[in-house]
């Protein structure tokens, strides 16, 4: 089974104070309580786009590898942002899956894709509008005397990168190594495959030049959207066979359900980015 590393008071014066009366001046009248100005309605208090994240459950997850002091998490990847003209038709998709898979949480937000599926609005800024990640290597843990070294042969490794179309057109369900996490997930099987393999090892070699794992020997480029605890292939490919199923009925079947363009290498080590090649529009 192919496998996947899973890899945001102030002080008042006090309310008894007595008003101050200057010799000469008369003090004036505190305004009856009628002549105040009602409280401004609540929806004028909040942005037009806001969404209440405290009333959604979370999912909790396990990390892939032990804490360790003087240690940071290494993260080497695509950026994906779905266009705006393919939100819409993912939304409906992920009504569906969670409609077959309720324990379903949004990928990072890690909030519950059913709560969220309830508000359109919420279901598109909190899962769909944001970033997604293509992973070019393992998510590994790394020394801080490494860091340096591993930025400066990453960028070396990709100084002559050229723009080239990523299709994403297969839905596939991923199953981490130690099978804490199950994912939905968009995957790449032709445009683009070559050229994102072709990365992976390159990250690889310099992977294997700090001593650190490489990738799998037969990598399967993707995007994740949602993620399950445990072994959820069940019900994940149950909810993959439904989806295509709809997908086929209403006429949309297409050989690339989402299109992207590379442009941009990221390093994520601990919480600090590094744009490893990050091309001009």
């Amino acid at each position: 089974m192919d496998a996947l590393v899973a890899n945001y008071a102030s002080d008042s014066d006090s309310d008894g104070d007595a008003p101050v009366v200057i010799a000469g001046e008369t003090a004036l009248e505190p305004p009856e309580s009628s002549a105040l100005l009602p409280p401004p309605p609540l929806d004028l208090l909040q942005p037009p786009n806001f969404v209440d994240y405290s009333t959604m459950a979370q999912g909790s997850r396990v990390r892939s590898f032990p804490h360790v002091e003087g240690n940071y998490a290494l993260h080497v990847y695509i950026p994906v942002v779905i266009p705006s003209e393919a939100i819409k038709h993912l939304a409906h998709v992920m009504e569906r899956a969670a409609s077959f898979v309720p324990d379903l949480y949004a990928v990072d937000a890690d909030y519950a894709l059913s709560e969220l599926c309830k508000d359109e609005q919420k279901l598109e800024k909190v899962l769909l509008s944001r970033e997604f990640h293509v992973s070019l290597g393992r998510t590994v843990a790394i020394q801080v005397h490494q860091i340096e070294s591993l930025v400066a042969m990453l960028r070396q490794k990709f100084r002559s990168q050229r723009r080239y179309w990523m299709d994403f057109n297969k839905w596939e369900h991923f199953i981490n190594d130690d099978c804490t996490r199950s994912f939905l997930s968009l995957e790449v099987t032709s445009t683009g495959l070559p050229e994102i393999s072709k990365q992976i090892a390159m990250v690889d070699d310099v992977y294997r030049l700090h001593g650190l794992p490489e990738f799998y020997k037969n990598p399967r480029p993707h995007i994740s959207l949602a993620w399950a605890l445990g072994d959820a292939s069940c019900k994940l490919k149950q909810a993959i066979k439904e989806i295509e199923k709809s997908q086929s009925s209403m006429g949309t079947s297409q050989k690339c359900i989402l299109r992207c363009k590379f442009s941009h290498v990221g390093c994520k080590i601990g919480k600090k980015l590094y744009d490893i090649c990050k091309l001009a529009d």
